[in-house]
């Protein structure tokens, strides 16, 4: 009963924070070492919870997702496509290229060096001087590029440190090359899922995914990190309508600063 609790309270965390500005890793991380657990495994059980928020993001932009197959199929049969639809195509495909070749360069450093409390204090403090950053200069202006696209996968890239934040990193990133916190966001949702989906498939598959997929505490938290996901998506965009990312800068800062005084 005890891993059946831990198991969803973690894909609770996963759900929300892998959407939500905050970093989804980084309270993954902080989450275990605060609670000192053992009996749930780390990347195994990460991987299963990755899974579980990549097929939130299809099911929520199912129909995005759809009308990007047709562009797809469409090109690729000769046919004419929307500029607009070519364009985000483009984006998602090049755009995703840099984080997966600095995921396969720094992946022993991400099962090691990067996994600790300390790392993760660091981090959030940089994460939210970006936040920073990106509000300052946002001109909410320009309209999505597949060299805008290129330009936020690299700040996608940054995720790969714990404590950064996908979304946070290219929403910033998005905010910095000029669109608003809206457009940035829903692009900043569809290009997390190659990675999303990508990073927990190699994971899975290099630790055994059959007998990880089998333990029933592994899915009950699966299941709680895909409907709090879609929660979290759902939310995250409204707010960002009418909201900077101020709040999120503020809850890093003072997060950071409780981890640095009790954990580390």
């Amino acid at each position: 009963m005890y891993d059946i609790l831990i198991s969803i309270l973690l894909g609770v965390v996963q759900g929300a924070t892998e959407f939500i500005p905050i970093s989804s890793s980084g309270h993954l991380i902080l989450v275990r070492d605060v609670l000192g657990i053992e009996t749930v495994g780390t990347l195994g059980f990460d991987a299963i919870l990755q899974l579980a928020t990549a097929l939130a993001v299809l099911v929520y932009f199912r129909r995005d997702f759809l009308d990007l197959t047709r562009s797809f199929l469409d090109l690729t049969l000769g046919k004419s496509v929307e500029t607009s639809k070519r364009v985000l195509l483009w984006a998602i495909v090049l755009g995703t290229i840099p984080a997966a070749i600095f995921g396969l360069l720094l992946q022993d450093y991400m099962e090691t060096t990067f996994r600790s409390a300390g790392f993760v204090v660091v981090t959030l403090l940089l994460g939210s001087l970006l936040f920073f950053v990106a509000e300052r200069v946002a001109k909410q202006n320009a309209h999505l590029t597949v060299r805008k696209g290129v330009g936020i996968g690299f700040f996608q890239a940054l995720a790969l440190f714990p404590g950064t934040s996908r979304s946070g990193a290219t929403i910033a990133g998005g905010l910095i090359l000029g669109l608003s916190r809206e457009q940035a966001a829903r692009f900043s949702f569809l290009l997390s899922f190659p990675i999303i989906f990508g990073s927990g498939l190699v994971k899975l598959l290099g630790l055994g995914g059959e007998s990880v997929l089998l333990n029933t505490e592994l899915l009950l938290g699966a299941v709680a990190a895909f409907a709090v996901g879609i929660l979290a998506i759902h939310y995250l965009l409204k707010y960002l309508r009418n909201h900077t990312l101020g709040v999120f800068i503020w809850y890093r800062v003072i997060l950071a600063a409780i981890v640095f005084v009790f954990v580390v």
